[in-house]
């Protein structure tokens, strides 16, 4: 885990966690989407939210982006970033790097790649005239671009890319500005063999330059072997959480999916059959 001490004077802190949810839940209708969840992600921690459809994923993704707020009904609850609990949202998105379905359809549009990248200093979806782009911000561009190996799309539309390539442009448009973490809802949905292949492979580049992975997803294979700390959501609950080897296991699965199950691991990354 990589956290660094925080020098005050004759003093050392730890710094604050990156995420941290207290007792959370959250309405989504009629139901509830998280039920008194708590959580604490360390900054520099990789880590795997992992759960079946309906399991309060994509409600704790829109927790962190203060697209919905926890309830106060059943005690005092709170959303923290890096120590804060109130943000403005234009101060907290160079931070966290996003990356979902809904922004996947939001940005294939007629826009290049390369501005599409851009936008993501802006948190718009292309350049517009009272954008201002730096010389700075072209070069950070062209290196998340060469990171993400998509300069040869660099002047193609988005629009006219397959979703492999489109979801790698979503990825350095989100890492464009140094964010602290990238989080990633779903990253191979639609995806085809090769292209979910090729993903993951950028994704673990992603990781060995520096950058905090919370990979949120119902596909074991989609845990990179460099996630070593696996979360499991089941009905908005927090049911296991722990080291990847220990949570990953035939029971632990079988439970969580309600069906016989058995996990395989090889070279790193572990397969459910």
């Amino acid at each position: 885990m990589a956290r660094k001490l925080l020098d005050q004077g004759d003093r050392f802190l730890m710094p604050p966690p990156l995420i941290e949810f207290h007792n959370v839940s959250i309405a989504r209708g009629e139901k509830r989407g998280l039920k008194s969840v708590s959580l604490s992600i360390a900054s520099g921690e990789h880590v795997a939210i992992l759960g079946p459809n309906g399991s309060g994923k994509s409600t704790m993704i829109k927790a962190i982006t203060r697209e919905l707020y926890p309830l106060q009904t059943d005690g005092p609850a709170s959303v923290r970033i890096l120590g804060r609990e109130a943000w403005n949202v234009f101060e907290l998105r160079p931070l966290l790097g996003i990356v979902t379905n809904d922004l996947m359809q939001l940005c294939t549009r007629n826009y290049s790649t390369r501005e599409i990248v851009l936008s993501g200093f802006f948190s718009s979806v292309g350049i517009w005239p009272n954008h201002v782009v730096t010389p700075a911000m072209e070069t950070k561009a062209e290196e998340v671009i060469e990171l993400l190996e998509i300069a040869p799309l660099a002047e193609r539309n988005v629009d006219e890319l397959s979703s492999g390539e489109a979801r790698r442009v979503l990825i350095a448009r989100a890492l464009v500005h140094a964010p602290q973490a990238l989080i990633l809802d779903e990253p191979t949905a639609s995806l085809d063999f090769r292209a979910v292949r090729e993903l993951r492979e950028i994704l673990r580049k992603v990781t060995a330059a520096g950058t905090s992975m919370i990979l949120v997803t119902h596909h074991l294979e989609d845990i990179i072997p460099e996630i070593e700390r696996v979360v499991i959501l089941k009905e908005g609950r927090i049911v296991r959480d722990g080291a990847k080897k220990d949570v990953l296991t035939s029971p632990e699965l079988s439970r969580l999916f309600d069906l016989p199950a058995e996990v395989l691991e090889r070279d790193g990354y572990y397969h459910l059959v």
